[in-house]
Order: structure tokens, then C-alpha cells, then sequence
């Protein structure tokens, strides 16, 4: 006989984020077409960018005049669900409507304005590189975006420090500490470090989506184990959305993430860690982020000391791809690691309540 499932609200909340999530990814592949035809129609191709990088320019050539601003799949998707779901919550009486709902002041207001709101910028970061405005072909300097990221974050700080009154740091297996005004620059920190590695990573075909797609099943898994339902059922509609990318940005990609996708998500990613207390284990859960990261900035003042280089070329991705790697074996094997480390991080995530 089959055992009786003994809580029934358990099963709803798992029923709502699987539905979401599978709800996220036909929305987006729905209108996919519309969006691909607007991208090629105007012809808001990448540009590649020549100076200081002859390798990477080498190597992804052929990839210039590839849509970008595909992370518009992502979090318009996102927003549109959130809106319709919560309007539609508003105005009806039937339970089923009303539990889909997922937009909440307490756990998903604040991840979904700075999705959008990062979004934008990204996108405006895109807009500068298709019509090659800024410095070496198009585009904002990194040391910009690093500006802009640090502002984005001093804001969140400011809104979790002061508004929400949060300074609780939580370390896995041994418990809560109050660190006071230390957890504003920690909040700092988790979200450009986040943003700015989820940036490097967007430089192959389904390399940053692949990666982003299971550091946000591994909190979609640590929101719901905490009770945080609708931060769960969000993490999982990004999780839909990102399905859908992938099986359009997969090599040869029709369109890349672009700033409005890396941006976006790499900031949200971070204020999710910081809203379930898991910043410690973010490094872990996001270890191939890290990875791309600490190449980076440890080739470039190397590089400056010696004028030597300790990679091929950087992020990492591309040292690999210049030693001769096709690149979906890139891709297919920082995926590979990105399951592993997400688990592993996952489960250390969840010791003490998470």
C-alpha cells in the first residue's frame, strides 16, 4: 500500500515552485521568437573588442555580430510572472491563483527590484557596446562597472542594515554571530564579488547560464528548507527562465546573456545568499564564478609586475580554450563542476538551519 503523504501543505509549497519553474520556462521559450527577431531585425549584434585582449579576440571572432541582451529572456520573464501572478491574486477569490502568488514585501520585493533595476543598467551597457560608444570599440570599462555594482550594493547594505535592521551572520555548524556594522561591508562585498565574477563567466556559449542555473536550484532547495516558500518559488522561476536561455544559448548560441542578464542575476544572486543567511557558502555553491574571478584578478597585476602572464588568457574559460579545448568541452566540464560544488555547498548551507 501506498503511504499517505502526512502534510499536505508540504506537498502544495513543493507543487508551487516545480509548477513555476516549468510555468517560467514555456513563458519564455513562448516568446523567444519574438525576441530573437527584434535582436536580429535591428541587428543588436555583439562587438568584439580588439585591443588588450588578441587571443580572446582570435578566438571569438567569428562570434561577432551574435545578438547580445538574450538576459532579457531571463528577467523579463521574471518580472512578467511576478506581476501577472500577484494582479491576478489581487482581483480573484480562487485558492489556486491566490497560493501562486509569490511577490512579497518580506522575501522577494527587494531580489526582484534589483533584478529589474540592475537589468536596465546592464542593458544600457549593452546598448553602448552594439552601437561601439566607450572606450576600445564599445562599452563600459570594467573599472565603471565596478562603480556601479558598488553602488547598487552600498544601497542593499544600506536597506538590510538599516531598514531591515539584519547584522546576523550565519556560519554553518557552529551558529548566528552579531558582527554589527561589519555586515555592511560584508553585504558590499558578496554583491560585487557576485556581480562581477557572474560577468566574467559570460564569455561562452551556455557557459554562465549553465553555472547560474544550478547555483539558483541550490538556493531555490536552501529557501524552502528555511520556509522562505516564496524566495524559493522565485529562485525557481529564474531557475525556468534560465532553462529556456540555455536551450538557445547553447553553442553555437543565438544570442548572448549580455550585461542585462550578468549584471541582473550576478546582484540578485547575491542578495539571495545574504537573505538566507548563506554568504559564507556562496563561494562554494558559485565555486566556478570564483574560479573566473581570481584568474582575473590575478593575472592582471601580475601581468602589470612582469609583464609576464600566468594564463593564456583571462577569465580562465578562455586559458583553456587558447591550450586548445573545443569550447562546449569548456563549457560541459565548468558545468560539471558547478553541479558538484552547488551541492556541496548546498548541503553545508543547510547545517544549523541554514
Amino acid at each position: 500500500m501506498i503511504n499517505e503523504i502526512q502534510d499536505p501543505f508540504l506537498v502544495q509549497n513543493v507543487i508551487k515552485v516545480l509548477f513555476l519553474a516549468a510555468l517560467a520556462f514555456i513563458v519564455a521559450v513562448a516568446w523567444t521568437p519574438a525576441l530573437t527577431h527584434f535582436l536580429y531585425k535591428f541587428k543588436l549584434g555583439k562587438n568584439i573588442r580588439e585591443g588588450g585582449a588578441p587571443i580572446y579576440h582570435q578566438l571569438h571572432q567569428a562570434k561577432a555580430g551574435t545578438p547580445v541582451m538574450g538576459g532579457l529572456l531571463v528577467w523579463v520573464t521574471v518580472l512578467l510572472l511576478a506581476i501577472a501572478f500577484f494582479v491576478w491574486s489581487e482581483f480573484s477569490d480562487n485558492f489556486f491563483i491566490a497560493k501562486l502568488n509569490f511577490l512579497t514585501r518580506a522575501e522577494t520585493l527587494l531580489p526582484l527590484g534589483a533584478l529589474v533595476a540592475t537589468a536596465l543598467v546592464g542593458l544600457a551597457d549593452d546598448i553602448l557596446n552594439v552601437f561601439k560608444i566607450g572606450p576600445k570599440g564599445g562599452g563600459m570599462r570594467m573599472i565603471y562597472r565596478l562603480v556601479l555594482y558598488t553602488l547598487v550594493a552600498i544601497f542593499g547594505a544600506w536597506w538590510f542594515y538599516y531598514k531591515l535592521d539584519w547584522d546576523i551572520i550565519h556560519v554553518p555548524g557552529v551558529g548566528d554571530f552579531n558582527i554589527g556594522w561589519w555586515y555592511v561591508p560584508l553585504f558590499i562585498v558578496v554583491l560585487v564579488a557576485t556581480s562581477f565574477s557572474v560577468n566574467e563567466a559570460d564569455g561562452l556559449d551556455g557557459l554562465a547560464g549553465g553555472i547560474l542555473l544550478t547555483c539558483f536550484g541550490a538556493y531555490a532547495v536552501i529557501s524552502f528548507m528555511q520556509g522562505k516558500i516564496e524566495l524559493a518559488a522565485f529562485c525557481g522561476v529564474i531557475v525556468g527562465a534560465l532553462l529556456a536561455f540555455l536551450w538557445f544559448n547553447i553553442h553555437p548560441a543565438r544570442f548572448f546573456m549580455g550585461d542585462t542578464g550578468a549584471m541582473s542575476l550576478g546582484t540578485t544572486l547575491g542578495i539571495v545568499a545574504m537573505l538566507t543567511n548563506t554568504a559564507l557558502v556562496l563561494p562554494l555553491i558559485a565555486l566556478p564564478l570564483v574560479i573566473e574571478s581570481v584568474s582575473v584578478l590575478i593575472q592582471i597585476p601580475y601581468k602589470k609586475l612582469t609583464g609576464k602572464k600566468i594564463f593564456l588568457s583571462t577569465p580562465i574559460h578562455h586559458h583553456f580554450e587558447a591550450k586548445g579545448w573545443p569550447e562546449t568541452k569548456v563549457t560541459m566540464r565548468f558545468w560539471i563542476i558547478a553541479l558538484v560544488s552547488a551541492a556541496l555547498g548546498m548541503m553545508i548551507g543547510l547545517i544549523g538551519g541554514g
